[in-house]
């Protein structure tokens, strides 16, 4: 899936679109995304300017993008053009490397459960096989 299928799913856009490609996806169980992280990203000006680290809320952000891209390639009947995908909460959330310009962050999402309109999911990011951040992530669909 390129990046305009992506825009096509997602309301995100720049510099809040955190997901660049996605390489793997198997029916409604799991998808893999990539985020190509480059100096020119705006976070990298505050954060830090001596030393440039992707922020872990938007790491965290762009699992929740890359379970929102699963959720609507695979139900979408339940997750329509009429509807908004939310982030409604994290669980056991892990941060194990820094994450900078340069770095290609893949990211594996997994259903777990769903629990009425909650989705729950296992997710993770890692970079050239190392583990960058973890965390299980609930979503749901609503009507605009």
């Amino acid at each position: 899936m390129d990046v305009q299928r992506i825009m096509e799913h997602l309301p995100h856009r720049y510099p809040f679109l955190l997901v660049d490609r996605v390489v793997e996806i198997e029916g409604t169980k799991r998808l893999v995304g990539i985020k190509n992280v480059t100096m020119n990203e705006p976070q990298f000006t505050g954060h830090f300017p001596v030393k440039p680290i992707m922020p872990g809320v938007l790491i965290i952000e762009a699992l929740a993008q890359c379970t929102g891209l699963l959720a609507m390639e695979s139900q979408p009947e339940e997750v329509s053009e009429n509807s908004i995908y939310y982030f409604v909460g994290i669980d056991k959330a892990r941060f194990k490397r820094v994450v900078v310009p340069g770095d290609q962050l893949r990211m594996e999402v997994e259903f777990i459960k769903r629990k009425r309109s909650i989705w729950v999911f296992s997710a993770k990011a890692t970079v050239d096989g190392e583990l960058a951040a973890s965390a299980e992530i609930m979503c749901t669909a609503r009507e605009i």
